[in-house]
């Protein structure tokens, strides 16, 4: 059985938008099992220096992340799209074990499956200290700011 995600590409520009939407409502759940199910089970990612292929990959990736990255809450922003590509920047904050916090900043790079599935995810990423007065992002976007774009700074 094929799993389908829409929106499917060809991508119009609201479908581009409901994507990146979907997937930082995903992320922000913290929960690696229902992310995963956004990729194919091939998928290929490079997350900053780290390789990953593979839904189990996927799982493991993430559940690792979100065990150090704690708190975690992340903003995505549509850059750019094609029929069956996406470009996002994004950023997320997020707090270690010993109370640090952190900006992370990014922009990835999306490929698509015909039914909608992410196949290859590319994510270059750098990390600001923060403090935690500095923290803007306290959870996931609520509904009336999506589509908003978020200050860089």
């Amino acid at each position: 059985m094929v799993r389908v995600r829409p929106p499917l590409p060809p991508f119009t520009e609201a479908d581009a938008r409901a994507k990146v939407q979907a997937a930082e409502d995903a992320w922000n759940t913290r929960d690696p099992e229902r992310v995963a199910l956004a990729y194919t089970p091939d998928s290929i990612w490079r997350n900053r220096d780290r390789f990953v292929t593979g839904r189990p990959a996927i799982v493991a990736f993430l559940t690792e992340k979100w065990a150090r990255e704690q708190d975690y809450a992340l903003r995505k922003e549509l850059w750019a799209y094609t029929a069956d590509r996406i470009a996002v920047r994004f950023q997320y904050e997020w707090h270690d074990g010993s109370g640090g916090f952190r900006r992370s900043y990014g922009n990835e790079l999306w490929e698509f499956t015909e039914d909608g599935l992410m196949r290859r995810r590319e994510a270059s990423i750098n990390d600001v200290v923060i403090t935690e007065a500095d923290r803007r992002i306290h959870g996931p976007r609520p509904i009336e700011e999506h589509g908003i774009p978020f200050p860089l700074a």
